[in-house]
Parts: structure tokens; sequence; C-alpha cells
């Protein structure tokens, strides 16, 4: 089984596949902290070096390598939607769990972070806003399943996937 998390950063992602993955005795990978530890460096490096451009080459390139993989939880970067092959190759390959998360909540989760290359303009809170509101509807088009969360906790996220996942097999 591969199970894919999508959302905007911040959304817990990582957290909750890390739980998910736990719990169903599957690898986990988070895609950032994957392609951080192929390139030696962090992706703010890679947006300062290569631009978005460049990160998002390299994001699709290992999509298309973990999505050939099964007994796996992937963790996609928050744009990773943004690129019709991504979009392609999770909806072919794996069961899509679109983490929706409020607005405000991503903002209180991400404002302390400088690790988010996106974030790192005059105002960050309008940035999540543009965000959400440019890819919500491409997380909604590649989800086979949508959990709304942000103030539970990842336990409660983890379960209410579960299920979704049972129904969704049957």
């Amino acid at each position: 089984m591969l199970v894919i998390l999508v959302g905007m950063m911040g959304a817990g992602k990582t957290t909750v596949g890390r739980e998910y993955a736990r719990r169903h005795h599957l690898r986990f990978v988070d895609c950032d902290h994957e392609i951080e530890a192929r390139t030696g460096v962090k992706v703010a490096t890679i947006f300062e070096i290569e631009g978005e451009e460049g990160f998002r080459r390299r994001e699709t390139q290992l999509i298309d390598e973990l999505t050939q993989e099964s007994d796996l939880v992937l963790a996609t970067g928050g744009g990773a939607v943004l690129n019709p092959a991504n979009r392609a190759l999770m909806a072919e390959r794996g069961i899509v769990v679109y983490l929706n998360v409020p607005t405000p909540v991503l903002w209180e989760r991400t404002r302390h972070d400088r690790n988010r290359p996106l974030l790192q303009v005059p105002n960050p809170r309008e940035r999540i806003e543009t965000l959400y509101r440019e890819r919500d509807p491409l997380y909604r088009a590649v989800a086979d399943i949508i959990v709304d969360g942000g103030r539970g906790n990842p336990g409660g996220m983890v379960r209410m996937i579960e299920k979704a996942v049972d129904n969704f097999k049957k």
C-alpha cells in the first residue's frame, strides 16, 4: 500500500505520516527531508541556488521514484501538486490523502519557521492565504480522501485517515 499525504506547509503531513507509518509498519519518507538528505543541503539553499524551478525538478524526480514503491507513506512538499506530472503520478500509484487545515492554523504553525523559502516575504500571512487559494483546488482534484484537521491532535487525524483508507479500499 502506498499512502501519499498532500497539503499546505504546516498541515502536519510529516507528523501524521510518520505516526500512520509507525502504526502500520510502513516506511515513511518526507519528500523535502529526502531531498535534503540526498543533496546534503537545506531546501532553502536549493531555492537560493537553483530557484524554485530547480527544486521542483528534483521533487518530481523523487516523487516518480518513490511512488513506484509499496508499503510506504509519502509526505510531499506543499507545492508538489503544482506540477501536473506529480498529480498524475500520485493519483495513478497511491491513495492520496489531503490534510486540509485552515489558514489561521497554518500561520500559527509556520510563522516562526525560517526554513520555509516561500514565506520569506514581507507579508508571510498573506502569502499563506494566497498559496492556499491557489493550491486547495489542486489538492482536492488529486485527493482520494480529504481529512479536515488543524485543531485536533495528530493521533486523531491518523485515526480519521485509517478509517477513510479502510473504507476506500473496500
